[in-house]
């Protein structure tokens, strides 16, 4: 009885681990299976791709079958605003930083037509992470200023994937915003969402310091040393913020297609007042739930989803906060809708998160170090030219392009009695800060004004231009007028 339970308890693992073996051999299989399956999806016709400009996308692929798509894409060389009186020539694919949207979903055959307009200076080629295939298309699409690359691959995997110039030096392409995103949707398509948008991270070098006017050059020394002067959203500074600012409803699910270009910085991608949550992580299918901040590698990208509870204007930066607030990588949703004092009661507390714009500065001090002056206006029409520059590059996420500021948090600009009444007591605020309540068109307001590290001209500049925008007095500040106040 002995043997013969040895022998029934042997045969019993042997068919065991023969089961085990099988089921690995299946598994193998399935997986194998699914990878030729999606190989020889048919495609049953031709179309044209619909590429869209930053920060929107194409429409869902939905439930349509796998076809021939038909890439057209053209890189252009042109000069662009980094912000306000800044200018940068940007290498970028259809003209957009970052480069226009590619829609796809698995199965299809992309034919990529990739053309190098007759007026560019350099060569350029492209490498899509969503390409398996050496260079991710790169070796096929090296073009020459005037000439037409043409080459095609099947698209095998769902995602969201970065695409780039890979020519030498690569990383000077990339920083110059030769980037994009092209998703992959699974069979079937994403789920419905109400809102979607197109944002992409990167960081850009230039030989001037950060808002120093006039046309910049790209500065490798800077970028080797992963020392940006600008990290931005969709290729400069303000790009979502103001009357550009991405809009909702209450109520809406919104996805956003977060990609990050770099080239040197990792993002930590965050939007103030909301969780995502869903986050595909680094574009791919694993998906995590509830989550505050998500980092997103160079050359990386993910999807966030969340529904918008609640009216107001979320701010969109990546966390590294300098980046955001003194460097350009900041955002905003306009949320439109009734609110709901169950989620959120509309309290102002001591503590709060508040945008601080995009100038070097400091605490409410009396003493504030005076930079170097930059090139000084001669005449009232330059005044309001250089002072809309700083403004734009230093005050608009807090008061608005528009002089608006933001309920509960910054008084409005626009027909400010406060303002208006007190021309000296502007000069000295911007120049020391202010801390505490104020009482702007009828309304309290209890917050930090930081003190801005502006020279004499610049305090001139941006003062002027708002003492005559919006409907306020037309008062002319000059730069007597406020070094009598920093003398003070």
């Amino acid at each position: 009885m002995t043997l013969t339970f040895k022998k029934n308890l042997v045969t019993k693992m042997l068919l065991c681990l023969g089961g085990v073996v099988f089921l690995s051999g299946c598994v193998n299989d399935q997986s194998d299976k699914k990878y030729n399956d999606t190989v020889d999806i048919p495609v049953n016709q031709e179309m044209i791709a619909e590429l869209t400009s930053p920060p929107f996308v194409p429409t869902p692929v939905g439930k349509r079958m796998a076809k021939k798509l038909i890439v057209d894409l053209e890189i252009q060389e042109r000069e662009g605003e980094m912000t306000g009186g800044v200018k940068y020539v940007y290498w970028t694919f259809g003209g957009t930083v970052p480069g226009s949207f590619i829609r796809t979903r698995v199965g299809d055959e992309v034919e990529f037509h990739l053309k190098n307009h007759p007026d560019n200076k350099l060569p350029h080629n492209i490498d899509l992470h969503a390409v398996n295939g050496p260079g991710g298309g790169a070796e096929s699409s090296f073009v020459a200023p005037g000439h037409e690359k043409v080459f095609s691959f099947k698209v095998l995997n769902p995602g969201l994937y970065v695409y780039h110039c890979a020519t030498a030096p690569v990383g000077m392409h990339i920083a110059n915003g030769m980037y994009g995103l092209i998703l992959v949707e699974p069979e079937g398509g994403l789920e419905p969402v109400d809102k979607e948008y197109y944002i992409m991270q990167g960081d850009f070098y230039t030989e001037g310091k950060y808002g120093e006017r006039g046309l910049q050059a790209f500065d490798m020394q800077k970028a080797i040393n992963e020392t940006p002067d600008y990290v931005v959203f969709n290729g400069h500074v303000g790009a979502m913020t103001g009357d550009n600012a991405l809009t909702a409803k209450v109520g809406e699910k919104i996805r956003l297609f977060v990609g990050n270009g770099g080239p040197g910085l990792v993002s930590s991608f965050h939007v103030i007042g909301e969780i995502f949550d869903k986050v595909h992580i680094e574009g791919g299918s694993m998906i995590n739930e509830n989550v505050q901040t998500t980092m997103i590698p160079a050359g990386g990208a993910a999807i966030v989803e969340f529904r918008v509870d609640v009216p107001g204007t979320f701010i969109l930066v990546d966390h590294s906060i300098f980046r955001a607030f003194n460097k350009g990588a900041l955002a905003m949703l306009k949320v439109e809708g009734e609110e709901n004092k169950a989620i959120y009661s509309g309290e102002i507390r001591d503590g709060i998160y508040l945008p601080e714009g995009g100038a070097i500065q400091s605490m409410p001090t009396d003493g504030v170090k005076k930079e170097k002056e930059e090139v000084k206006a001669f005449t009232f029409e330059e005044r309001m030219k250089f002072g809309k520059d700083k403004f734009t590059a230093t005050c608009v996420a807090c008061h608005q392009a528009n002089g608006q500021g933001i309920p509960g948090a910054f008084p409005p600009l626009a027909k400010s009695d406060y303002l208006n009444a007190d021309v000296n007591r502007a000069i000295d605020i911007v120049l020391h800060g202010k801390t505490g309540e104020i009482t702007v068109n009828g309304k309290k307001y209890n917050s930090v004004m930081t003190a801005q590290a502006l020279s004499d001209e610049d305090v001139t500049n941006v003062l002027t231009y708002v003492y005559n925008s919006w409907g306020n007095s037309k008062k002319e500040v000059t730069p007597e007028m406020v070094q009598a106040v920093r003398n003070k």
